[in-house]
């Protein structure tokens, strides 16, 4: 049984060997297609798995039903290199899932008032704040529902991007985030903990972290325009394509 990885950058299968070969014979995957076997952890080209070795899609015999299978059953499309997301969608990107975060606080900022924001806009001065003025409940429900707000489009976000490798702007402008060596989704653990929190964690660091976010951003100018974090989380941004069935 193998399971594809589709140009799409989903998973089809687990499939049997007639019904890849089917795929294949259909034009939906040839021997660049990433694949794998049951625990394997690493995907690697149809072509260099031995079933396959040696063999081209046109010398590969249809075998019994295997027409009904291919124009029945989903399959992967045929694997192409993903087309890089420009630089301009990446930052509108970016800019989309700061302004949805700024109207998922504005419930919580109508309720602190005017007198919450001078205050914070001193203490961001160095200066003294004073949240005298604001009542103390109401101060402890502006903060709930803030604070409840926030966490909860952070947690949407997370799953978005461990799962689809997207947050919510990423999905709207159509691109997404795959791991760089082979085009799979890169998980919570490299999308999400390498990706996002270990550089903001380093970004929040005194004199080094305004080093490290201006390196950081400056390498999208390179040819592959893979960010550090990029680099550190072995992924890229792509434009998403259309699964072909």
């Amino acid at each position: 049984m193998f399971t594809i990885l589709g140009a799409d950058g989903n998973e089809y299968g687990p499939a049997s060997l007639s019904q890849v070969r089917a795929w294949m014979n259909a034009g939906r995957a040839n021997l660049d297609t990433r694949a794998k076997l049951p625990g394997e952890t690493e995907w690697r080209r149809l072509g260099d798995i031995p079933e396959f070795n040696g063999e081209t899609s046109a010398s590969l015999p249809p075998r019994l039903n295997d027409t009904a299978t291919a124009a029945s059953a989903p399959g992967p499309s045929v694997h192409r290199e993903p087309e890089q997301a420009d630089r301009l969608t990446r930052l509108t990107a970016v800019l989309v899932d700061t302004v949805i975060g700024a109207v998922v606080a504005i419930p919580g900022g109508l309720i602190l008032g005017g007198a919450f924001l001078e205050a914070v806009v001193a203490m961001i001065r160095g200066q003294e704040p004073d949240f005298s003025e604001i009542e103390p409940g109401r101060l402890l429900i502006g903060l709930a529902v803030l604070g409840l707000a926030t966490f909860a489009l952070q947690l949407i976000q997370i799953y978005l991007i461990s799962t689809r490798g997207q947050t919510l702007g990423k999905r709207f402008l159509g691109i997404r985030i795959v791991r760089a060596s082979d085009g799979s989704n890169p998980g919570f653990a490299r999308a999400w903990l390498l990706r996002a929190l270990v550089p903001g964690i380093i970004g929040m660091l005194p004199t080094i972290g305004n080093v490290f976010t201006i390196v950081n951003y400056s390498f999208i100018f390179r040819a592959d325009r893979r960010c550090l974090h990029d680099l550190m989380a072995d992924t890229c941004v792509v434009k998403v394509k259309p699964p072909t069935i």
